[in-house]
């Protein structure tokens, strides 16, 4: 089997136009794999250079780099209704970058007058600031990097307004373009790189908050061989993922991002608002939100995915009902789009590709339930004087599973699944409640004698009935 590269591979040439910091599975089989549909449709012509975040030769950027930049993402998942598949060979990335070991070449490349946009995902702990020293060679901190890239640029090109860049950013926390802006900003000041420069940040820069959904799952380890055969190539940075994607890019200056990313214009789920909170909440409430109150439900039915779980009827109806009923009306817009939307999330829970592990997304359930369902329930509570039931059901079903007799071994805030266990050892489930959530009171009042009413239905006749009962009693 050929080995996959330039040598094996004929590729167009195409100007930089993109430098990413990340090299992982994420980005290839989402951001990259956009650029190259958009490239072949006609309405971009960018290539990207990739490079490590922490700037070191790890071993995927030297795998990637003796691909020359070639990898495969192949899709798995649900199109109206019925499995689907799909391979590309990504072609959008010219260059791979460690600058540790080739220093000027990444000079060159962010010095580069066809450089216009950056894309970044560094974790959720990438954009924050520490102290760093934004003027060396090879600063430490990503935002330390981008005060210094920045600054290497507007040296480099007199202060032209033209040459400031479009920054999107990948990672998984809210207002994550305007937290990096917030951070170079600083490195700016504390570095004593100028007022002339921070204003040139400020004035000719784009820093966009985006938002991005792909379950991508990965390198197919487990079969490879099969999914080699099928390629007809011996590729290392193979990528699978569903064949769903969204990515919505917003913020100040996102008429600028669309005008040098027109990925919408290429067909692609790609959205440029002027702001991203209100299609977060969205999304958070309908495909979060359902993740979260349907785990602690199915990983007490004996489901391991989320598959199995939407497999089975009970946890099925739940689900739906729990959208349609309490999270759908809570947020407002066009009725008949919201629906479409929830169906479209919905329909990625029966994704027979992806083994999307119910324990996975039960680690710090405690938390994200008071980001994505705790508003749910409040607002529900403020506009109707009643208590969401299935919000209800699903808070009582995590505080169930929390319990020491369930078996399961909560990895969550110890300090507060210490305190429920404590009271669980009372017996008494409106205790226990308290324990846990005993601060949301005030905000919703009568909620957790409410949610205690239905532990105890859980206790005493197990998940399985309650549920059917719940269920029953709330058509």
């Amino acid at each position: 089997m050929e080995k996959l590269s330039n040598k094996t591979v004929a590729r167009k040439e195409r100007p930089i136009r993109i430098l990413q910091f990340g090299e992982g599975n994420f980005l290839r089989a989402f951001a990259d794999w956009m650029v190259d549909i958009a490239n072949e449709r006609g309405v971009m012509d960018a290539g990207v250079a990739v490079v490590a975040p922490r700037f070191g030769d790890k071993p995927a950027i030297r795998s990637l780099r003796e691909q020359d930049g070639l990898y495969h993402v192949m899709l798995e998942g649900i199109a109206d209704g019925k499995p689907a598949r799909e391979n590309r060979l990504v072609t959008a990335i010219e260059r791979v970058l460690s600058p540790t070991v080739d220093y000027q070449e990444y000079i060159d490349t962010i010095l580069s007058p066809d450089l216009q946009v950056v894309i970044s995902n560094t974790t959720e702990a990438g954009i924050k600031y520490e102290k760093d020293d934004a003027t060396a060679d090879l600063p430490t901190t990503f935002p330390g990097k981008v005060a210094n890239l920045l600054w290497r640029r507007y040296k480099a090109f007199d202060g032209d307004p033209e040459k400031g860049l479009v920054f999107v950013c990948c990672e998984l926390i809210e207002d994550n373009g305007s937290r990096l802006r917030e951070c170079v900003l600083r490195q700016a000041e504390e570095n004593g790189m100028g007022q002339d420069f921070i204003d040139w940040v400020k004035g000719s820069c784009v820093f966009c908050d985006s938002l991005v959904d792909r379950i991508v799952s990965g390198f197919p380890a487990d079969t490879i061989d099969e999914a080699t055969a099928e390629l007809g190539y011996d590729d290392e940075m193979v990528v699978k993922g569903e064949l769903y994607h969204l990515w919505v890019i917003g913020g100040e200056g996102y008429e600028r991002a669309r005008q040098l990313l027109p990925l919408d214009r290429a067909g692609l789920h790609v959205e440029f608002l002027p702001s991203v909170r209100e299609f977060r909440d969205k999304k958070v409430r309908i495909l979060n939100g359902s993740h979260t109150g349907m785990t602690p439900i199915a990983l007490q039915m004996g489901c391991e995915t989320v598959r199995e779980a939407f497999d089975n009827p009970l946890v099925n109806k739940f689900v739906c009902d729990m959208v349609d009923k309490e999270a759908l009306p809570m947020i407002d817009g066009d009725r008949a789009e919201l629906k479409a939307f929830a169906d479209g999330i919905l329909e990625r829970f029966y994704n027979p590709y992806i083994r999307h592990q119910l324990k996975s997304i039960a680690l710090n359930s405690l938390s994200k339930w008071e980001a994505r369902n705790l508003p749910t329930a409040s607002d529900f509570y403020k506009r109707t004087g009643k208590h969401a039931e299935h919000e209800a059901f699903a808070i009582a079903a995590l505080l169930t599973l929390y319990n020491p007799a369930s078996g399961f071994e909560p990895e969550d805030e110890p300090q507060r699944v210490a305190a429920i266990r404590e009271a669980w050892a009372t017996g008494d489930c409106l205790a226990v409640a308290q324990a846990a959530m005993g601060h949301l009171e005030a905000q919703v009042p009568g909620f957790l004698a409410f949610v205690s009413v239905y532990m105890r239905d859980i206790m005493d006749k197990g998940m399985a009935q309650a549920l059917e009962d719940f269920l029953a009693g709330n058509e």
